[in-house]
């Protein structure tokens, strides 16, 4: 009786469940598949970080109406603000990424600073008190390319202005004229990460300068999510 159990449970297979080992194809697939789902979900993170700087420059650049189009000339890729020691009125070393964190508009030019960098003083200046209560988020710039003296009298209403010494060739590593033209003949609008995003039209008229106006306004507003006034 033993011998007939014996023999019936050897005549049959065990009653296990068997689990293949996967193929190293699978696994490899499977890994390749986890290493994508990780990449992405780190992309996810990145672009929420990023969304509000991204949406306003889609704003602004992209989805704009015709009825919006800039008078400034968009600087496509923007131009990072090179890291580099100038020197304030005072002979004061200052880094140049210092600057950041605010609008700035930047204008170029030798210390004698003649009749149209002048101009261009007055045009950032009333640009940016046209600005209202926005222009605390803003700053404007003179980078002087020389170390020409620079007049009492002109200091004097630059009080609340930045105006810092910079070697022409140092300027030149950051901010470019339209070709033919030298980089005093333009302004230049730089965001708050220090990217230099816009050339305003060479020799820039008074019957212009509301057009240069409008257009710092719209950024301002289209970067008011992300961009808070003050370094």
């Amino acid at each position: 009786m033993v011998d007939n159990k014996a023999d019936s449970l050897e005549s049959k297979p065990l009653g296990l469940t068997v689990y293949d080992l996967p193929e190293p194809g699978a696994v490899a697939d499977a890994d390749a598949r986890q290493t994508a789902s990780g990449r992405l979900r780190m992309l996810l993170v990145l672009l929420v970080c990023a969304a509000p700087v991204i949406a306003s420059y889609l704003t602004y650049y992209v989805l704009r109406p015709q009825s919006l189009r800039s008078f400034g000339e968009l600087v496509l890729p923007v131009k990072a603000m090179p890291d580099l020691q100038a020197k304030d009125v005072k002979g004061q070393s200052v880094a140049l990424r210092s600057l950041k964190n605010q609008w700035l508009l930047v204008s170029v030019a030798g210390g004698a600073c003649l009749a149209e960098c002048q101009q261009n003083l007055f045009f950032q200046r009333q640009t940016r008190a046209a600005l209202g209560r926005e222009r605390d988020r803003t700053d404007w710039v003179w980078l002087v390319t020389d170390d020409a003296p620079l007049d009492a009298a002109l200091l004097a209403g630059l009080q609340d202005a930045v105006v810092l010494r910079l070697p022409k060739e140092q300027v030149a590593q950051w901010l470019r004229p339209q070709a033919g033209r030298e980089l005093q003949d333009h302004l230049y609008l730089v965001d708050p990460q220090g990217d230099w995003m816009m050339r305003f039209p060479a020799h820039l008229q008074t019957d212009q300068a509301p057009k240069m106006r409008k257009d710092w306004d719209r950024l301002l507003r289209a970067s008011v999510s992300w961009d808070k006034a003050g370094r």
